[in-house]
């Protein structure tokens, strides 16, 4: 990760030795309520909760939110409102799902929900965002990684702004958030507080510090899981719930020693043992 970084200039706020804490917000992307829990042990300041993880994530199950709506005190709650992987170009029954289960999250309670609509040209589909930010109301919004696949980031961050969002989740355009930091920096000057950039994807506790070096960004949102595997549980090796390539002898959850783990790494770097 050093290397990857290696001849860019820290950025120039960057304290030495030690930072605030409350300077910084890490979000934990949370599979599921398990997760939510972990993270609010961890100190994280919110949650974003998804399904369908291997699909870049869905939206969550009524009961999942409403169980991490009444377990979460301290750690905020944010719900994704994806109905399926793939792209980020929805139909009018699509939006339609969408502004029923930003509804149900409005009446359970959630402080915010993570969205994002594009055209087939690949721009901010105003229409659509329109009609689940007048159903979202009060609630935090959060323009999710549909914004990687925006033709024009520096043009989609102004309309962003325009439409009322909070924060976009992004990793710089690139598979990872290590390796858009140049995009990320850029994004984060423009932004110049009107709009937080949630750096996001691949960010762990061996490069969150360098990630921040690289760009000044002050959000960061990770997954921090650690998988377990279910020895004691019968299987039947020729049968598979889904694809075979995927293990379903596990489950994968975030830590509270990762998230406490990742978190420190950015704040006291100095004292912290890097990990690959």
């Amino acid at each position: 990760m050093r290397a990857a970084l290696h001849g860019r200039k820290p950025h120039k706020s960057l304290a030495s030795n030690y930072m605030n804490r409350t300077d910084f917000r890490f979000e934990i992307c949370a599979n599921g309520v398990e997760s939510c829990l972990a993270a609010q042990e961890g100190g994280a300041d919110r949650v974003e909760l998804c399904a369908g993880i291997p699909e870049g994530g869905t939206t969550p199950s009524y009961g999942e939110i409403a169980t991490a709506r009444e377990l979460l005190r301290t750690t905020r709650l944010h719900v994704i409102i994806r109905p399926r992987g793939g792209d980020f170009v929805y139909s009018p029954l699509e939006i339609r799902r969408m502004a029923l289960d930003i509804k149900i999250c409005r009446q359970l309670g959630v402080d915010g929900v993570v969205i994002g609509c594009l055209t087939p040209e690949g721009l901010i589909d105003h229409e659509a965002c329109r009609m689940l930010i007048t159903e979202a109301g009060s609630m935090s919004l959060t323009f999710h990684r549909a914004f990687d696949r925006c033709a024009h980031p520096s043009q989609a961050l102004e309309e962003l702004i325009g439409l009322g969002f909070s924060r976009i989740l992004t990793s710089g355009q690139q598979p990872t958030a290590v390796q858009g930091v140049d995009l990320l920096r850029e994004l984060h000057r423009q932004a110049h507080g009107r709009i937080h950039i949630l750096a996001g994807c691949g960010v762990n506790e061996s490069n969150i510090y360098e990630i921040y070096q690289a760009t000044g960004i002050h959000e960061y949102h990770f997954s921090a899981r650690e998988k377990t595997v279910r020895t004691n549980v019968l299987a039947n090796p020729n049968v598979y719930m889904g694809s075979p390539d995927t293990d379903e002898s596990s489950l994968s959850y975030t830590t509270r020693r990762r998230v406490e783990d990742t978190i420190a790494a950015l704040i006291t770097p100095q004292q912290t043992t890097m990990k690959s």
